[in-house]
């Protein structure tokens, strides 16, 4: 379930950006490990993790397996 009273910090704000890459362009978009994000953005491991962390609380991603992979849910601030 997404919590929509969560608001991001600007970390989080980050990822979620880059989850978002494609959707407007009909691109591949939507899941990424945490990899993916220290290669795109200056943040550290321990950044990167505690973001995907408090996101998947919060529920607007969620972790797809063991291996890191995590799928874009829903952020309840877009337009539908």
């Amino acid at each position: 379930m997404v919590n929509q009273n969560y608001e991001p910090n600007e970390r989080e704000e980050i990822i979620l950006e880059l989850f978002k890459e494609g959707k407007e362009s009909g691109e591949p978009w939507g899941r990424a490990n945490p990899q993916f994000f220290r290669e795109r953005t200056d943040l550290e491991k321990g950044q990167v993790e505690y973001a995907l962390r408090n996101l998947t609380t919060a529920g607007w991603i969620q972790r797809l397996n063991k291996g890191g992979l995590y799928e874009f849910v829903e952020d309840p601030r877009d337009e539908n």
